[in-house]
């Protein structure tokens, strides 16, 4: 065993991997330009307090997950680094007067994220996802917009059978009533609740319906509904952001437990998962409404929506359904030389080559040219550029790999052949 290794719950993304997770930052950025979403950064670590009134201190992400940094004095602010991207996407819209821009502001990131929770198959200390925000629409079309767009990135992605979980948890105005009876019936049970659990009946009663532990699962079927207790306006955005998604045609399921697990959301709710693949940790992604949050880190009352994809799920779904096609994109060319000793030649011409935009990689090993095209061909390049004696009066030999022609081309005229061979594929 090698004496160092990747930290406990990360691990190196290898070229296979990041090749994948490139292309889902591709299709997450390509959607973004599309739906008016303009990108940004936000710090990697935040103060703690960021996250604590954001996400809320009663919940998994804060109690179990928050990966905190020791400060070097007493004196120094206490920090964590990120574990989702909305609360300091919200404090940067505050600080920055983001308020007074046209609304709605759709804000988006991509990046790392971290937890400091126990590894599990799937789960990562550092993970990656896709974040996407709209802040200063009350609704309901930004919802059903906002549920679309990433529903569509499954789509795009090549992640097949994803299906919306979608549910309303209500707002001020009618949940404090729902808490109430909510709370009533877990303490009818509250001998058979779990220990977290009963620690949350008193500190955060809907988050027991987000619960993990298997035990909860026949009480948070039985529990009160909240669907059955929203207010007139509730009711109301629920029923126009349905129909928004009937007309957008995406399928979803309304799941009346559905809570997700963070404080700040209110109202529109909604999850992402493969069909037949819905249980706990399942998730590819999900979101919500969040209209107190602005407020609550500082700002006025300002409604907003957002979701956060997990790119790490997406790979490890592509790869369970056999969906996994990206390979390493090959070169256009190698250039490889008659005389083996001779590698400056052949530096210099691909030099050449690539810096006219050209995917060309040079063959500096000081080998035969017969290994030298072969070693083109297992790389699957399309044409070998052979250095020889012509390059003394500026040409070179261009060798079509998969048609097995060649012919010779001046070296002024090689990188706009090449080129146009990349976009007809045509061979010779």
């Amino acid at each position: 065993m090698p004496p160092f290794r990747a930290p406990r719950g990360t691990r190196d993304l290898l070229p296979d991997v990041s090749a994948g997770l490139r292309r889902l930052e591709g299709v997450a950025r390509s959607l973004s330009d599309r739906y008016g979403y303009r990108a940004m950064e936000t710090p990697m670590f935040e103060q703690t307090a960021v996250f604590e009134r954001g996400i809320g201190e009663v919940t998994d992400v804060v109690e179990k997950e928050l990966f905190r940094i020791a400060p070097r004095s007493e004196e120094a602010e206490g920090w964590a680094l990120r574990p989702e991207a909305t609360a300091g996407i919200v404090r940067a819209f505050v600080q920055h007067g983001m308020q007074t821009w046209p609304q709605p502001v759709k804000l988006t990131v991509v990046g790392p994220m971290f937890r400091y929770d126990r590894p599990q198959a799937g789960r990562y200390r550092q993970f990656w996802q896709w974040d996407a925000e709209a802040i200063g629409d009350p609704g309901p079309a930004v919802d059903a917009e906002m549920v679309e767009m990433g529903y569509r990135f499954y789509v795009e992605a090549g992640v097949p059978d994803v299906q919306v979980l979608l549910n309303s948890i209500g707002d001020g105005a009618c949940r404090p009533a729902y808490l109430e009876l909510l709370t009533a019936y877990f303490r009818r049970h509250e001998t058979q609740l779990p220990e977290l659990e009963r620690r949350r009946l008193d500190s955060n009663p809907l988050r027991l319906l987000d619960s993990k532990d298997p035990a909860m699962t026949a009480l948070v079927a039985a529990a009160p509904r909240i669907g059955e207790h929203l207010c007139e306006g509730c009711t109301a955005h629920f029923a126009a952001v349905k129909a928004h998604m009937d007309a957008l045609g995406v399928p979803y399921r309304v799941e009346p437990t559905l809570v997700r697990g963070l404080d700040y959301y209110t109202r529109t709710a909604f999850e992402y998962y493969r069909r037949g693949a819905e249980g706990q940790q399942q998730a590819l992604g999900g979101g919500g409404r969040y209209d107190g949050l602005v407020e609550l880190l500082g700002g006025r009352a300002t409604p907003g929506i957002g979701f956060a994809l997990g790119l790490d799920r997406v790979l490890l779904a592509l790869a369970e359904t056999g969906a996994t096609d990206v390979a390493e994109v090959p070169p256009l060319a190698v250039v490889v030389g008659a005389d083996p000793a001779d590698t400056a030649a052949r530096l210099r011409v691909a030099s050449l080559l690539r810096g006219e935009g050209l995917r060309v990689r040079a063959e500096l090993a000081p080998r035969k040219l017969g290994r030298q095209l072969e070693t083109a061909s297992r790389d699957h390049a399309h044409f070998a550029v052979i250095v020889g004696d012509e390059l003394a009066e500026g040409n070179v030999q261009l060798k079509d790999l998969e048609a097995g022609t060649q012919r010779l081309v001046p070296l002024v005229d090689l990188a706009h052949e090449l080129a146009r061979a990349a976009k007809s594929h045509h061979h010779g």
